[in-house]
């Protein structure tokens, strides 16, 4: 009787201690999906979620859909099958993705969407967007004045099926069309890419060899256009880019680029897992679904400033 009650109480104690040594409960996920992290914007904005997840005592599930809907879609249904509490989205294409997002929200799993929005309300908790028509403005009024108000332009333009890639044009030609001395001699799709960019921009240079800027929706394309340029020895066109990434930034230094557009991609996804926190928390939402944040210039007289998509004092 004595043995089989120290028996007991020796596995009852070893039993305390396996529970003290083991955590109480496991962390709650949060799921970080963005597109391929070769663009440095898309990396910065992987970072930023993550570090402010693990601020917030999350773990994190990092993946990249590449710009794929069907690949975003699995990924979606990866982050229900682990049970994510919240979900951190740049999004694979603003109809395409609506229904991957309302799959979550089916689940109980809010998402909360980062610079890209998607053709549709209610279904995400957060769209938190770059005003990219006023930066497109801040972009386009950087260019006239750099191009002296006249010239031939070629003008980089991103995924059709990004509504940025649009806004972004948009906001270029509300400002550029009013000086009828400046021609577009070529509006061409590059998908982001900087290979494509490269490739495009020496086929336009061949047929029109007059040109005297271009005009870029991202800066991974600028990138592309400033070498097929430089390649080609053309090293007076003018080049402007959109994001504030650290390539174009040196290119800026160096007196290559000479300007971009700084979105605060960082921040965005900072805070999106804020509004997350919130959320999973205390099922606190945001006044608005959709929130812009305003873009800033950069040119030479700041860009010694930038720093992985954000201004340093």
């Amino acid at each position: 009787m004595k043995l089989t009650r120290r028996l007991t109480l020796a596995a009852f104690a070893s039993a305390l201690a396996l529970g003290a040594a083991m955590p109480a409960f496991a962390a709650d996920l949060i799921a970080i999906i963005t597109p391929a992290h070769d663009n440095p914007f898309f990396k910065a904005e992987a970072v930023g979620a993550e570090a402010k997840a693990k601020e917030l005592g999350y773990e994190t599930l990092v993946m990249t859909h590449d710009d794929d809907a069907n690949k975003q879609s699995e990924m979606i249904d990866t982050a229900i099958g682990r049970g994510a509490k919240a979900i951190i989205l740049d999004n694979a294409g603003a109809d395409a993705s609506v229904a991957a997002v309302k799959k979550a929200k089916d689940a109980g799993i809010p998402s909360f969407l980062i610079d890209r929005e998607i053709n549709a309300t209610g279904v995400a908790v957060a769209q938190i967007v770059s005003n990219n028509y006023q930066g497109a403005q801040l972009g386009a009024q950087e260019f006239v004045k750099l191009m002296g108000e006249k010239g031939n332009y070629v003008e980089l333009v991103g995924k059709e099926s990004d509504t940025n890639a649009g806004i972004r044009s948009q906001g270029y030609h509300d400002v550029i069309d009013d000086y009828p001395e400046l021609k577009s001699v070529a509006k061409q799709s590059a998908n982001w890419s900087q290979t494509e960019a490269y490739s495009k921009m020496e086929t336009i240079l061949q047929a029109n060899p007059d040109i005297k800027g271009v005009i870029s929706g991202n800066d991974t394309m600028a990138m592309g256009a400033i070498a097929a340029l430089q390649a080609a020895g053309r090293k007076d066109v003018i080049v402007v880019g959109f994001d504030g990434s650290n390539d174009v930034r040196d290119s800026i230094k160096s007196g290559g680029i000479k300007a971009t557009v700084l979105q605060p991609a960082y921040a965005q996804a900072q805070l999106a897992v804020e509004q997350a926190d919130a959320y999973i928390k205390n099922k606190t939402t945001p006044k608005e679904e959709k929130q812009l944040m305003d873009c800033v210039l950069i040119n030479a007289d700041n860009s010694g400033k930038l720093e992985t998509f954000a201004l340093t004092n």
